[in-house]
């Protein structure tokens, strides 16, 4: 049963998100996760980065907030949240998909023994113009679509406000997991956990980690990141002109930068380039 108490706070918030999965002994939730989006069978699971409240505070104020895994010793998995649309996700991805072979590659790891990546981005917003919620996308040859060309590099696009209109079929075990995370229609989210006791499991889990004060304070700052940014966004496009959104996007750079923050995370951000951010700097 649903825990009302615990609703303001779910996985859709990425601090949440990445404690929840990356915590010690809940590998469990991960694997299931996985193994019902990726179709196969996950015997093993590694965490890349052990997770702690000091390495997420640092990025509370916005940038990429990934989760990274291995899965039986062979497959690298990168999942990300994102719950605003900063109309940037392709190139996004492709980036860190890049970046993720070229750590692989700077530890000695010969081109040939490079491990599969698989880049699962889950959208609380609608892109991709193809009515499946669920996407996977591969890298093909034009004259040739079914032949596969990098087997080791796949995307996958899980896109919530089409999940909400699909009627899923909740027998299906990544329809109970996506309901889950999604955590917004109270009937689907209540039949995955009486059709999966892992995802009962999980709730009982959440409602102990959304009851951790500094979780819960990390997770509230990063909604009102998310808030402040979307909110002076809609302003300056309400203006209708290019200069209010121009003056917004340089209040929020300025920001950024008085907070410290990296300017590779800016860059992700805003879509602006090196070049773009210096000259509002220099200004």
């Amino acid at each position: 049963m649903v825990n009302q108490t615990s609703r303001s706070l779910n996985l859709k918030n990425d601090i949440i998100f990445k404690s929840f999965f990356a915590r010690k002994g809940n590998e469990r939730f991960l694997i299931d996760f996985l193994s019902s989006l990726l179709k196969i069978e996950i015997k093993t699971i590694s965490i890349r980065e052990e997770v702690n409240l000091e390495q997420l505070s640092t990025k509370e104020k916005g940038g990429r907030l990934d989760l990274q895994a291995e899965l039986n010793d062979g497959i690298i998995v990168s999942i990300e949240l994102q719950i605003c649309n900063h109309h940037n996700m392709e190139n996004r991805t492709a980036f860190y998909s890049a970046k993720v072979l070229s750590r692989e590659t700077e530890r000695g790891t010969r081109y040939e023994d490079i491990k599969q990546i698989y880049m699962i981005n889950i959208l609380d917003y609608e892109l991709l113009d193809v009515e499946e919620y669920i996407s996977e996308s591969v890298i093909v040859l034009d004259k040739h679509r079914d032949y596969e060309l990098l087997k080791g590099l796949k995307w996958y696009f899980i896109e919530l406000p089409k999940f909400r209109k699909a009627h899923p079929d909740m027998n299906e075990k990544i329809n109970q997991w996506i309901a889950f995370i999604d955590d917004k229609d109270k009937g689907l989210v209540e039949m995955a956990e009486k059709k999966n006791k892992t995802i009962e499991n999980a709730r009982e889990e959440m409602n102990y980690l959304t009851g951790d004060a500094a979780v819960r304070r990390l997770a509230e700052l990063r909604e009102k990141w998310d808030m402040d940014y979307n909110s002076g966004m809609n302003y300056a496009k309400k203006e209708g002109l290019k200069e209010g959104i121009e003056k917004k996007q340089k209040e929020i750079v300025l920001k950024m930068i008085e907070k410290n923050m990296p300017l590779e995370t800016i860059m992700e951000i805003t879509g602006l380039s090196k070049q773009e951010i210096e000259t509002i700097v220099n200004q």
